[in-house]
């Protein structure tokens, strides 16, 4: 009898884990990238700051369980981002840069996203945890996974979505014992675009309704983000363009004086091709606070984007900022960094490129840069001027290669308060295997 259970277990362990999964069919995409980096000084104060060089990974999978062809649950995790044989970071709660979970938990695995897809007959749903942040072209974006319930649908060649999202809740849950009622952050946007063979043109219009500043500081920010954008290709020459224009005020509710907020941020891209050859370059504006009107903010919330990375150190959050951490000058703070998202700004650079093969592509670039306003305490506004070297070759359709240097001649923006503080250049090189699948 032991013998005859036996062997019917057995099959039927076999036909558990050998029979298909009728419900949905899975789906794998993902990115995995190991990187080296060496940077000259890690600060840009004369005599100040060691150089540091060290090899980096991180892992990123998106996960997709088809359920029938108009309905799937998308997940996303990353995994192993960390410095190789480098100190691990200490356990906390505040969240990694565009990730779900914190820095330490991503130096092993973190879940970002979790959603459902569904494509119904009056158009496409979206809801749970996913990117947020993103809007026209590359410039002014910050992915980052949010709480969201997003609609869409095409008419034609126009598009229109809706979206509402959960940035911060206040209330009392079982996590938030002490909430308060009407504490919340969130944000409702509309996009409507028109499409047509070799181009696009929209405009995304969001209302910011954030209230978790109440009530230890007694005051709620609305404000309204219209961003105008268009990408199109003409003959040769491949070019984008928005604007985001911020509108809005932070409204007191113990008798302070209420505060304006205005934003603007503009950019400009052309790029043309002519063979292997191809030239090209970018105008970037984002305004900057006043420190002479109190009653008004200039330069609230807008920026260049974390996404967006024009050089290798000047505004080159991703890779520098992440890895190596803030790179600044004689001001201790966010407002010295180097290579923090571009605030206070404007930007030009100008890029040339070759193609020798169809695998290999090489391009040089110069950046300048100079602030719109020198905040308080500051006597300078130039930044600094960047040039970049870097080469990607397409090993196979699936894994590239990339070596880049940089060197920037740091500005003396960087002296902050006295003209007397010296600063020096900084340079860099990065090597980076991304493989794709």
């Amino acid at each position: 009898m032991k013998r005859f259970w036996l062997v019917m277990l057995t099959l039927g362990l076999i036909v558990a884990f050998s029979t298909t999964v009728f419900a949905a069919d899975v789906k794998f995409s993902g990115k995995f990238e190991v990187g080296g980096m060496y940077v000259d000084k890690t600060s840009l104060i004369d005599d100040v700051g060691p150089s540091t060089a060290f090899y980096f990974q991180r892992l990123r999978v998106q996960t997709e369980f088809i359920v029938s062809p108009a309905l799937k649950l998308v997940t996303r995790f990353d995994a192993m981002e960390r410095i190789w044989g480098g100190t691990r970071s200490a356990t906390g709660t505040g969240l990694d840069i565009d990730s779900s979970g914190t820095r330490a938990e991503n130096e092993n695995i973190a879940f970002d996203w979790a959603y459902i897809n569904y494509k119904s007959k009056i158009g496409t749903f979206d809801v749970g945890i996913m990117n947020d942040g993103s809007t026209g072209t590359i410039f002014a974006n910050s992915y980052g996974p949010t709480a969201r319930i997003k609609y869409s649908n095409n008419f034609g060649p126009v598009k229109v979505g809706l979206a509402y999202t959960k940035i911060k809740e206040g209330d009392v849950t079982a996590v938030n014992l002490t909430g308060v009622t009407d504490a919340d952050d969130d944000k409702y946007g509309v996009v409507v675009e028109y499409g047509w063979k070799g181009g696009k043109a929209g405009l995304n219009v969001n209302y910011y309704n954030y209230a978790s500043a109440r009530p230890a500081s007694n005051y709620k920010r609305k404000y309204l983000l219209f961003t105008p954008y268009a990408i199109a290709k003409i003959g040769p020459v491949a070019l984008q363009t928005e604007v985001n224009y911020l509108t809005g005020d932070q409204d007191y509710d113990n008798g302070t004086s209420d505060i304006d907020l205005r934003g603007i941020s503009a950019f400009i891209d052309a790029t043309a091709n002519f063979g292997m050859f191809y030239a090209g370059g970018s105008i970037a504006y984002v305004s900057g606070d006043d420190p002479g009107t109190s009653s008004k903010n200039e330069g609230y919330s807008v920026s260049g984007g974390r996404d967006w990375n024009p050089c290798l150190i000047l505004f080159g959050y991703y890779d520098t900022q992440r890895w190596v951490g803030p790179i600044r000058g004689h001001h201790a703070s966010s407002t010295g960094d180097v290579n923090n998202v571009m605030k206070n700004a404007f930007f030009y650079q100008g890029r040339v490129g070759v193609r020798p093969i169809a695998d290999l592509d090489i391009m040089a670039s110069l950046a300048y840069a100079t602030a719109d306003k020198k905040p308080s305490g500051y006597l300078e506004k130039d930044y600094g001027i960047e040039f970049d070297l870097t080469a990607t070759y397409k090993i196979t359709n699936n894994l590239s290669y990339m070596l880049g240097a940089g060197y920037l001649w740091t500005g003396d923006y960087f002296k902050y308060n006295n003209s007397a503080n010296k600063v020096d250049d900084n340079f860099m090189v990065i090597n980076k295997l991304t493989l794709t699948f």
